[in-house]
């Protein structure tokens, strides 16, 4: 099974960039071209929150008709600059695969997919107005009962918000605010490959409640790396990205970063005569 993750489009009405300088529309056009051009393509695409910057309906027209791009099901849970009910209206059955379905005009837009060997559960953090997230204690009684439900079946998370700390100050004033319990429901089900999340614009992994949490990278700006304690984010023009995630009987899920963009074509390796062992191997033949 092979899953693309995108991640943070924050798409904007045609003719105004984010921030006055970042074309993501153009950036989200690359992103889906880059989908498009995977060899395998992958069987399904998930999009972890911020398809818009502003939540507005001219975004997700736009949103809708790259997504509408993609002949495989896409599977997006919303993000703090997205509007929950905007998002199910116009998301809610164009786009999103089977879970269409199950994207009302209100309440929390969680859902579970069923169809892959891999089992999805999508989660939605969104405090409305907020640029943090949380999983309040009805989410997580939702999670409980799906993670039950699964006896045990490969499970993959994927949410906006981070449920843990990424050790950067800019990010960490933001989390997802969970209960003490959570780690421990996490923790309980080895059979969650992934916690898979978007929001910080940077790729980042850490071992998390017994998995790995991973934060997908943006696929326009990204927020520049700062370790220095009480900074604030910045965005930074590093080179976008998305991510694919590999899952096999034999070795679960692998996770892998690629690149937004042209770095022209692929070269074979061609040692020179000096490389360690060629030159033994040179001289066995003469």
């Amino acid at each position: 099974m092979i899953i693309a993750q995108l991640s943070d489009f924050h798409v904007r009405p045609h003719g105004q960039p984010a921030y006055g300088i970042v074309d993501t529309n153009a950036a989200t056009r690359r992103a889906i071209d880059a989908v498009l051009a995977l060899e395998p393509r992958p069987d399904c695409v998930l999009v972890t929150g911020d398809l818009c910057d502003c939540g507005l309906p001219e975004e997700y027209e736009i949103v809708r008709a790259e997504l509408a791009r993609l002949p495989m099901p896409v599977y997006a849970v919303p993000g703090n600059h997205d509007r929950r009910e905007v998002f199910a209206a116009m998301l809610g059955q164009v786009g999103l695969g089977q879970a269409g379905s199950s994207l009302t005009k209100s309440g929390f837009l969680h859902y579970v997919i069923e169809d892959y060997p891999v089992r999805l559960i999508g989660l939605d953090t969104v405090i409305a107005g907020e640029d943090g997230g949380e999983i309040c204690w009805e989410r997580e009684a939702w999670l409980a009962e799906r993670l039950a439900e699964g006896r045990g079946r490969p499970t993959l998370i994927f949410m906006h918000h981070p449920p843990f700390a990424v050790g950067v100050d800019g990010m960490d004033i933001m989390p997802c605010r969970v209960s003490p319990d959570f780690v421990a429901l996490i923790g309980g089900h080895p059979e969650i490959e992934r916690v898979l999340c978007g929001h910080y614009h940077r790729p980042i992994q850490r071992r998390f409640a017994g998995t790995i949490g991973f934060v997908a990278p943006g696929t326009a700006h990204q927020v520049a790396l700062d370790l220095r304690p009480g900074t604030e984010n910045r965005f930074v023009m590093e080179p976008p990205a998305l991510a694919i995630h590999v899952w096999k009987p034999e070795t679960g899920l692998v996770s892998h970063i690629q690149p937004i963009g042209d770095f022209g074509p692929r070269r074979p390796f061609v040692l020179d005569p000096a490389y360690p062992g060629k030159q033994q191997a040179v001289a066995a033949h003469v």
